[in-house]
């Protein structure tokens, strides 16, 4: 139930006079929504507020935190004990409807049941107690987890996997395929013997094929903040900061007008431009690039979208020049977009090379289809986990609850009428709600804000945990769970924020 705390005394909201609660900076979001949710018993009716965030209890801990862990990039401090559905919950028992999803990566709830079963199971225990080293000593069953779990969403065309630890784990093995791909098709073929120069350069970090390869990004891009990702990842300096970086090339990554239907010629015009100057780099860039690596929506640089026509072309040219294409899943996948894949939206004439994948997969990875993207040698994509069995167990029961659930669906269903109603508000408060965009992409859609941080800030007082994105982007990460009364909780809350 919705509360706000009236003199010393916590109240259900629909006990406190209007005036109140329309005033109050602690007030709830919800005041005529009372359903709870479809997929979860005990979930709040609408957020809680008792105290500011971070309250007292919050800041006895973050201050016992800080002596020993690195607190500056905190948001809030969370109760996961206490967390349910769509609410996370802060150790002073405030309730926030969680639009946020630790960065996008909550799939289907917080202490969900289903995913209770997996954790308990002796599956589980015994890839916990007895984590392999799954290049030497995968378990027994392990082509079942796969084949039942990630391989059964695998993109079309694609029916292979190589599992990893993150999302920049993902792409930085799905690199070094690429080049090892590269320079196996230069020399000839897998069958094709390395060098005494190759091997015995290498060992110098002169290895001379290697060297001259090279990962083609777009600005504003986000791929990763280890050493080898951060080379392709565009979007803020403070990532890349005093940290060496690769040569390699960046396109321009179309930068949309809106409304779209307002702006089709620009628009058009941009993205033919940065197509032009992706093939212009291919051939003429003084470190080839041998891959392209592009988001379906660049998240962390702005939620920049492009056309499925845009990605369509840049999969020819791609093929035109026998580079590879890697698809960046790790913050579009699983659903968010109202499609598994958000690539899927695309209709592309042959599937990507690689997608990678993180996140709401709990998991990490690449998929591919080629047989030649596997190195010609054993040891040469590898390292001691390859992965996690217990998280691929983790995915493989969130797959099994979307698809039960048809969450996938729900989701597209939930993001147009989100998006209707955003647009309502765009035309209200024009100045506040700015480039809304995300149309027919599930509920993945953000707007542009003049005073962003603030906003965001803000909405913690109205019992709304949101995140940004870029400059000024307010972008939305709900969970698949997200259903219509949610939704309704957050556009009032949007509304109070700019109007209070």
């Amino acid at each position: 139930m919705a509360a706000i705390r009236v003199g010393g005394a916590i109240r259900p909201l629909s006990s406190v006079p209007t005036r109140i609660a329309l005033s109050s900076a602690k007030q709830s979001a919800v005041s005529s929504v009372r359903m709870a949710s479809s997929f979860y018993s005990g979930e709040p009716e609408g957020p809680v507020l008792k105290t500011e965030i971070p309250g007292p209890k919050s800041k006895e801990v973050i201050a016992k935190l800080d002596k020993v862990f690195d607190t500056r990039s905190l948001n809030m401090l969370a109760d996961y004990t206490q967390s349910t559905g769509n609410y996370i919950v802060d150790p002073d028992g405030n309730k926030l409807l969680d639009v946020y999803a630790q960065i996008a990566s909550i799939p289907i709830g917080y202490n969900n049941p289903a995913l209770k079963k997996v954790a308990e199971s002796p599956e589980m225990v015994s890839s916990i107690i007895n984590r392999p080293a799954l290049g030497n000593f995968p378990s027994h069953d392990w082509a079942e987890i796969l084949e039942t779990g990630i391989l059964k969403v695998a993109p079309p065309g694609l029916n292979q996997v190589f599992t990893a630890m993150a999302g920049s784990d993902a792409n930085e093995t799905a690199y070094k395929a690429a080049f090892m791909w590269r320079r196996q098709k230069e020399r000839g073929g897998p069958a094709v013997e390395f060098t005494e120069e190759e091997l015995e350069s290498s060992m110098n970090n002169q290895s001379p094929g290697a060297s001259q390869l090279s990962i083609l990004s777009f600005k504003t891009a986000f791929h990763g903040r280890l050493f080898g990702s951060l080379s392709t990842t565009r979007s803020k300096p403070i990532h890349k900061m005093d940290i060496p970086a690769f040569d390699w090339p960046q396109a321009t990554f179309p930068q949309l007008k809106y409304p779209l239907e307002e702006h089709a010629e620009e628009n058009a015009k941009a993205e033919a431009d940065s197509l032009a100057e992706v093939e212009h780099l291919i051939k003429n860039y003084h470190v080839p690039p041998c891959a392209v690596i592009v988001e379906p929506i660049q998240s962390e640089g702005g939620d920049n979208h492009a056309s499925p026509d845009f990605f369509r072309k840049l999969r020819e040219i791609t093929k035109k020049h026998e580079v590879l294409l890697i698809v960046d899943e790790v913050q579009t996948g699983v659903g968010a977009t109202g499609k598994f894949w958000a690539h899927e939206h695309w209709d592309l004439p042959s599937p990507p090379d690689m997608v990678t994948f993180s996140k709401k997969a709990q998991t990490a990875g690449y998929y591919f289809g080629d047989p030649s993207l596997r190195p010609n040698k054993p040891y040469r994509q590898f390292n001691t986990w390859m992965g996690d069995p217990a998280r691929a167990l983790l995915f493989r029961g969130i797959i099994d609850e979307v698809q039960r659930l048809g969450l996938v669906e729900h989701t597209a269903k939930v993001g147009e009428y989100l998006y209707g109603k955003l647009e309502a508000l765009a035309s209200k408060y024009p100045g506040q709600i700015q480039n809304l965009r995300g149309k027919g992409q599930g509920t993945f859609i953000a707007f542009d804000n003049p005073n962003r941080d603030e906003f965001l800030k803000k909405a913690k007082k109205f019992g709304i945990n949101i995140g940004g994105s870029g400059t000024s982007a307010v972008r939305l990460r709900p969970m698949l769970i997200f259903e219509q009364q949610h939704a309704d909780i957050l556009l009032a809350a949007v509304e109070k924020i700019i109007s209070s």
